[in-house]
């Protein structure tokens, strides 16, 4: 086994957290995504984990800790939910994307791909921005696609931003006024077919090669 994820409940006390990468570290495993919250003084941490080849004596060390309630294994959201697109912009033209983003990832996800797709319609410069920036602390996005009518300013620098940061991101927008466009790596200007290509740019079962084409592409 390769890669897990657990859930794992336990006493909310000092320290724990620490203990639990101390034991995970002990056995070589890398943690690659961490969720932690507490509720009425019991912590619930899901943990996605790599390089996992001994399970049976991970539960078993991490079960001797007295803080410890319950773990619970489950398989890796990787291969559960896949690669990730992500469509933000107005409501319409959100909705547009979708229908083609979903409509082609069925046809990928039948012959064995996992390839979810969020939207999120939003108004507003700083909303925008705001949800581009938070890209960087979501896992398993693969491709953006920015679908409005207009974008710039503070929408650019943050797709400039997050490009830097993740280079193999494919930044998809909607052929529309505003600099942003100026960092994507597709433009496309029909919603329906940007969903359609953003799907075919991130599935393995596909041989479209977004990078391949330069950055700032129309169609």
């Amino acid at each position: 086994m390769n890669s897990i994820s657990l859930t794992i409940t336990t006493k909310e006390e000092k320290g724990v957290l620490d203990e639990i990468t101390d034991i995970l570290s002990s056995h070589g495993i890398n943690i690659s995504y961490v969720h932690l919250y507490v509720n009425n003084d019991v912590g619930t941490l899901n943990l996605e984990l790599d390089n996992v080849e001994e399970l049976d004596e991970l539960i078993k060390d991490l079960e001797s800790k007295d803080f410890i309630l319950d773990i619970e294994i489950h398989g890796s959201l990787n291969d559960i939910f896949g690669k990730r697109i992500l469509i933000f912009g107005g409501g319409a033209q959100v909705s547009q994307v979708a229908v083609g983003a979903i409509t082609e990832a069925d046809r990928h996800n039948i012959r064995g791909e996992r390839i979810s797709v969020d939207t999120i319609p939003l108004v507003g410069e700083g909303n925008i921005a705001e949800a581009v920036d938070a890209v960087n602390r979501l896992p398993r996005v693969h491709a953006l696609v920015l679908a409005g009518s207009l974008m710039g300013g503070k929408i650019t620098d943050t797709v400039k931003a997050l490009k830097e940061k993740h280079e193999d991101l494919i930044v998809i927008t909607l052929n529309m006024p505003g600099s942003v466009t100026k960092e994507a790596d597709l433009i496309v200007t029909d919603p329906v077919q940007a969903g359609v290509m953003a799907v075919m740019a991130v599935a393995s079962t596909a041989v479209f090669d977004v990078k391949r084409l330069g950055d700032n592409i129309k169609f």
